[in-house]
C-alpha cells in the first residue's frame, strides 16, 4: 500500500515533530507500507530529490514560493507536486502539518484523489494554524480522519471545527526504550536539565528565572541547557543579567543518541514551556528515570502525572517551578521514587509498538474504506 507523507520539515531538520514522523515512517515501511515523502526547503542546502532510509523524499520550495509569492514558483511548485501525486498514485495521503505547505496539497487534490489522514503535532495556536483561518479549516474538512498526538491538542481542532469530532482520535507520540540503563539520580552535585530548541514557546527564560531563585539555597546545583535556536543570545544575556552565568552551561545542539547519556547525568528535567503537543523530551527523560517539572501547557500533563510522575505548575510561573525544583532538591527520595514511576508509565504508555500499531489500524482502515 502507497502512502504520500507530507511534512512541513523532515529529517535532517530535528525537532519533536520531525523526529516523530521519520520514526513512524521507518517503523511502518518495515511493515510493508511503500513511503514516498514531500517537505519544503527550508535553511539547509539540501538537494531537491533525497532518501531517508531508503524512502524518497522530496523537497520543494514552497516556504519560499508563498513568503515571496513568487508566481512562478508558486505554479512550478505546484505542478511537480500534481506531478508526483499523478505519478506516485498513493492509496492515502497522510499530512502532519506544522506550517504553510500543505495549502499545496490542497491546491492538487485531483491530481490523484485519496483519502487522507491529518495529523496534529503541536497546539493549533503554536503552529500558526490558528492564522491560517478558513485554509487550515478547509484542510480539516478535506480530512477522512484526524489525529491528535495528545488530548489537549485533539480538544484544539475539535473546537475550531467540531464536525471532526465523529472521525478523529488521539495516538501518543513514541519513544524506544534506550540501550543505556538509567543510572542514579546524582544528588551531591545535582544538574538540571532544559533540553529543546532555544524559542520561547519552550519558556527557557523562564527556566532563568526560577533557577536564580533556586541557586541562592543550593549553591552547588547547575543548570544545563541543550539545544540552539534563535533564543540562544538573549538567554545568555539574562543570565548575565541574573547574576547565574557562571553556574550555567550552555551545551549547543546534542545528537538524539547522546540524549539518554546526558539525562543520566542530570537530577532532574525542566520543561517551563508556552506550548506544547505531545513533548518527546518529557517521554524521554521519564525513560531514564528523571522526574520532570513542567508547566500544564498542551499535552505536558497527559505525560507527566502530577505529584506521582513529576511536578506541575501554571504557565509563566516561574515562582511556582523555583519551589517545584527546590521541594525535589530538599527530597532527592521523592525525585527518585518519581523518577521510577514515571519510566514505568512511559515504557507501558508511550511505546512505539502501541504507536505503530494504532496507526497501522488506521491506514488500512481508512485505504479500505475511504469514507473513513
Amino acid at each position: 500500500m502507497r502512502v504520500l507523507f507530507w511534512s512541513e520539515l523532515f529529517w535532517p531538520y530535528i525537532g519533536g515533530a520531525e523526529l516523530s514522523d521519520a520514526q513512524l515512517i521507518s517503523a511502518l515501511s518495515r511493515r510493508g507500507y511503500e513511503f514516498v515523502v514531500v517537505t519544503s526547503h527550508c535553511y539547509l542546502n539540501l538537494p531537491d530529490q533525497d532518501q531517508y532510509k531508503g524512502v524518497p523524499v522530496y523537497r520543494f520550495p514552497f516556504r519560499t514560493a508563498l513568503k515571496t509569492a513568487n508566481l512562478d514558483l508558486l505554479v512550478a511548485a505546484r505542478r511537480r507536486v500534481a506531478d508526483l501525486k499523478h505519478t506516485f498514485a498513493p492509496d492515502l495521503s497522510h499530512i502532519s502539518p506544522s506550517g504553510p505547505s500543505f495549502f499545496f496539497h490542497l491546491h492538487t487534490r485531483t491530481a490523484h484523489p485519496a483519502p487522507v489522514l491529518i495529523t496534529l503535532r503541536g497546539e493549533i495556536s503554536a503552529m500558526g494554524m490558528a492564522a491560517q483561518g478558513a485554509l487550515f479549516s478547509r484542510l480539516l474538512r478535506s480530512a477522512s480522519w484526524v489525529v491528535g498526538v495528545s488530548a489537549s491538542v485533539l480538544d484544539q481542532a475539535r473546537q475550531l471545527l467540531p464536525e471532526i469530532a465523529t472521525h478523529s482520535s488521539v495516538i501518543y507520540n513514541s519513544q524506544e526504550t534506550p540501550s543505556l540503563s538509567p543510572t542514579p539520580l546524582p544528588t551531591e552535585s545535582p544538574r538540571l536539565l532544559c533540553l529543546g530548541r532555544l524559542v520561547s514557546e519552550k519558556g527557557f527564560d523562564l527556566a532563568l528565572t526560577a533557577f536564580a531563585a533556586v541557586v541562592k539555597r543550593f549553591p552547588h546545583v547547575r543548570l544545563f541547557i541543550a539545544g540552539d535556536g534563535a533564543e540562544h543570545t538573549a538567554l545568555e544575556r539574562q543570565a548575565a543579567q541574573l547574576g547565574i552565568r557562571q553556574a550555567l552551561d550552555f551545551l549547543g545542539w546534542v545528537a538524539p543518541d547522546a540524549v539518554p547519556s546526558l539525562l543520566n547525568s542530570v537530577f532532574l528535567v525542566l520543561m517551563p514551556s508556552r506550548t506544547e503537543g505531545l513533548p518527546l523530551v518529557a517521554v524521554e527523560a521519564a525513560l531514564m528515570a528523571r522526574p520532570v517539572v513542567a508547566t500544564r501547557a498542551g499535552g505536558l500533563p497527559e505525560v507527566i502525572v502530577h505529584r506521582q510522575t513529576g511536578l506541575l505548575v501554571e504557565k509563566e510561573d516561574s515562582r511556582g517551578l523555583a519551589e517545584a525544583i527546590t521541594f525535589l532538591l530538599e527530597h532527592p527520595e521523592t525525585a527518585i521514587r518519581m523518577g521510577h514511576a514515571a519510566r514505568q508509565r512511559a515504557m507501558e504508555t508511550f511505546s512505539p509498538e502501541r504507536c505503530v500499531d494504532a496507526y497501522d489500524l488506521l491506514y488500512q482502515k481508512l485505504i479500505r474504506e475511504p469514507s473513513g
